[in-house]
């Protein structure tokens, strides 16, 4: 918008001869509006209409029916609020004033209660002066949440402010009692080092006589101001502004500690007088920054008396049978000696302090509040040891708890037992506290109360008395772990996993290799006992890949007319010893698959097939050792896997039922049973082929599809495993359907025993486990193989 000032200034250097275009950029406009105002010489203000107020209505008023009576209800009683006489046209009239409508109806009455109606209250402000006034008051700062030693602390401060300099005090109390006010206010004269002219307070009943028509000063209250030369004043009652600089300096001084308890990152303390240091270190942070206000003020108080006033309020009462005295509508209890005597309470802000001939017997917390009461257990113990049967109608039996583990002990002791028993066995281990150590027994109660033994009267004191030895409550023992039973889970060895399996299955051993037979000097690694490689029914080298990149299966000897069975040039099978350890995923050389014989081999007719019936969900796991090492154990569980080939023998195959899968049918003959385990490197199973009679078992066919076994001795049967690229996985059902013949089962057949070592017996039906001394190999089967 174009000013007066920029006009003139345009006018100004057209006269003086300077161009259009750089007299507008002077006077800070375009040239087009320069151009107009220098043709129209005039002036912007001069165009500008006179504003004219709007007399009419854009819509219509929807209170102009039912304004006369919101007026009517307005002028009865001026306190009503907006929103409340809304609520009431719309129950009076409904359907006709929507929500949209309020704040229309809101602006309507605020008009009207500025036009016509009641008059409001001004506050008016003071001008103070140096050392002439001090306020005071209580507040509350239980919302702060402060606590000691972890419990609840509820408390107030008495806070003291000068009105001129904003300086303040405080002090922690529990109520807005007399000695509370008087404490508070002769601290903070002492602490400011001088008396103003006049102290304010609100209408507390410890100050003023409210009760009264003059609501005159208590005579304590009058006796304090006397003391300090201090001329009294008061506010009226619910007139909180009327002692604005006190109730002001409430919020920022809760607000003050509040941010200080956040940077100090805990609400807990030690004890009540660290919390009044915290308090004392805000008070001293704020008042550092009224110092130059201070300083006039401090020259302008006057001088303190000589002494302080006693606060204490002096009580002179009986004790009665009870072992009780009564003071301001509150039970205190004292020791029993004093039943009868009459002792003087001196009552402070947050004690009572008891006194009999002139000496002081004894000091209590003071109760807040009327009809409270505090009876300690220690100054009423004797008697009710000799009178158990009171403890459990007693007025004040709730106060003989001290903890709530002596609660629970006392429920204890009446569990299932006569009420009076079970008070009197109470009574006991409490009187015990008393003249020994309460902190002791309610070590033993913890530690008893946890251990859910036995829970006896004797068992709480024994435990008492030696609470030394007892563990504190934060003490968490820890036995250190024997880090060798960890080395044994890592470390398998034959022993060791031979003593320790505990799985259902049955250990079969086979015959044992003879390490002493490898060729120590070879660097071909070849055996001893073996045909040279080219030789048909030789094996290859140990180690050589195949076209893939992955070891090579070695040749198994055998004769192309009879793939199923071995021919009779073969060869014998390496002698019981001789075979070769070897190590994870390398050629295995030659494998003899050593077979106890079975003279009395009969075939089975017909084709049927049954499964083996394995432990669920076992993974079997082959442990192959080194070359020149003993050979580890062998479990055999759901799944047989050979230097990490996946694959299982799956399947059962009566002997002469019918051909293997992918081999030719051959003559059912009667076979030595053999046990044994497949063991190869390549990616492919590896096949068994038969034997003829009283032979042990051929070596390993490629190509082959047939490895007899036998099982357990509860249920021997003559079998052929088929073997194929099907093999049994981790989600087969491994159930079974059994032939329809007769059992195989034939008790007269014995197995052959080991040639060495010895063999402990289990239980039948749990399956047999062999020691064998020397190297062996042992092959843990399933509870149904």
């Amino acid at each position: 918008m174009v000013t007066d000032g920029q006009v003139r200034r345009l006018h100004r250097e057209l006269v003086l001869g300077v161009s259009l275009d750089m007299a507008a950029r002077r006077a800070g406009m375009s040239p087009k509006t320069a151009r107009h105002y220098r043709d129209r010489k005039t002036l912007p203000s001069a165009r500008k209409k006179a504003a004219v107020p709007r007399t009419y209505r854009t819509r219509l008023d929807p209170f102009a029916a039912v304004w006369p009576e919101v007026e009517e209800r307005l002028r009865a009683e001026p306190r009503l609020r907006a929103k409340t006489l809304f609520d009431w046209l719309r129950l009076t009239y409904p359907g006709q004033f929507l929500d949209s409508h309020r704040r229309t109806f809101e602006r309507r009455v605020r008009q009207w209660r500025a036009t016509h109606g009641p008059s409001k209250t001004i506050i008016f402000r003071q001008v103070h002066q140096p050392g002439d006034l001090a306020a005071s008051d209580f507040t509350s700062m239980n919302t702060l949440g402060i606590t000691i030693t972890g419990r609840r602390f509820d408390h107030m401060v008495y806070h003291f402010v000068l009105t001129y300099s904003n300086w303040e005090s405080v002090t922690v109390c529990a109520s807005e009692s007399f000695e509370a006010l008087s404490d508070g206010l002769q601290n903070a004269l002492w602490e400011l080092g001088g008396v103003p002219t006049r102290h304010r307070s609100d209408s507390l009943s410890a100050a003023v006589n409210n009760l009264s028509a003059t609501r005159e000063f208590q005579t304590r209250y009058r006796d304090l101001l006397a003391h300090y030369g201090l001329s009294g004043q008061r506010i009226n009652v619910r007139q909180a502004h009327e002692n604005g600089d006190a109730e002001s300096s409430h919020g920022h001084f809760k607000t003050a500690v509040e941010q200080a308890l956040l940077l100090r990152g805990s609400r807990d303390f030690a004890s009540r007088e660290e919390y009044a240091n915290f308090l004392q270190q805000i008070v001293a942070t704020r008042n550092t920054g009224r110092h130059d206000r201070f300083t006039e003020e401090l020259r302008a108080l006057r001088d303190l008396p000589d002494a302080r006033l006693s606060s204490c309020l002096k009580v002179r009462c009986r004790v009665d049978s009870g072992s009780l005295m009564h003071i301001h509508r509150n039970t205190y209890s004292v020791h029993s000696r004093l039943c009868g005597e009459i002792v003087e309470a001196r009552l402070f802000a947050d004690r009572v302090e008891v006194w009999y001939a002139d000496q002081h017997v004894d000091t209590l917390p003071r109760l807040v509040g009327r009809d409270q009461h505090a009876v300690h257990y220690r100054h009423v113990i004797d008697s009710l040891v000799r009178k158990p049967g009171a403890f459990a109608n007693y007025a004040y039996r709730d106060d003989l708890f001290p903890t709530t583990r002596f609660r629970i002990a006392y429920d204890r002791f009446c569990e299932g037992r006569d009420e009076r028993r079970g008070a009197k066995d109470y009574l006991k281990i409490l009187h015990h506290a008393a003249h020994n150590s309460e902190v002791a027994v309610d070590d033993a109660l913890r530690v008893l109360l946890a251990s859910n033994g036995k829970f006896t009267v004797e068992a709480v004191i024994a435990l008492a008395k030696a609470s030394a030895e007892l563990p504190a409550t934060t003490t968490v023992v820890v036995d250190m772990p024997d880090l060798t039973e960890f080395d044994g889970l890592l470390t398998l060895t034959e022993e060791t996993h031979g003593e320790d399996a505990n799985e259902p299955g049955e250990w079969i051993a086979a015959e044992p290799f003879d390490t002493a037979a490898v060729s120590e000097g070879s660097s071909d690694g070849a055996v001893a006992g073996t045909p040279p490689a080219g030789v048909p029914g030789s094996l290859s080298e140990p180690g050589r890949s195949g076209s893939a990149g992955e070891p090579e299966l070695p040749a198994v000897s055998g004769s192309v007319d009879q793939p199923g069975m071995r021919s009779a040039d073969a060869g014998p099978h390496p002698a019981t010893g001789d075979g070769v350890a070897f190590a994870q995923r390398q050629d295995l050389g030659p494998v003899p698959l050593v077979a106890l014989a079975e003279e009395r081999a009969t075939t089975i007719p017909g084709p049927a097939r049954r499964r083996f019936l394995e432990t669920p969900r076992k993974r079997p796991g082959v442990r192959q050792a080194g070359l020149g090492k003993d050979a580890c154990l062998v479990r055999g569980c759901r799944a047989t896997r050979v230097a990490g080939a996946p694959g299982a023998v799956h399947d059962q195959q009566s002997v002469g039922a019918g051909p293997a899968r992918r081999q030719a049918r051959s003559e059912a003959r009667a076979l030595p049973e053999e046990a044994g385990r497949l063991r190869g490197t390549g990616h492919r199973r590896s096949r068994l082929r038969a034997t003829e009679p009283r032979r042990n078992g051929s070596a390993i066919h490629p190509l082959g599809g047939a490895l007899r076994a036998r099982q357990r001795d509860a249920d021997e049967q003559l079998t052929i495993l088929a073997v194929d690229g099907d093999l049994q996985g981790p989600d087969d059902h491994s159930g079974g359907d059994r032939s329809p013949g007769p059992s195989q089962r034939d008790r007269g057949t014995e197995c052959t025993k080991l040639p060495i070592g010895e063999c402990e017996g289990r239980e039948e039906g749990q399956g047999r486990r062999c020691r064998i001394a020397g190297n062996c190999i042992l092959t843990k089967l399933s509870g149904e193989f």
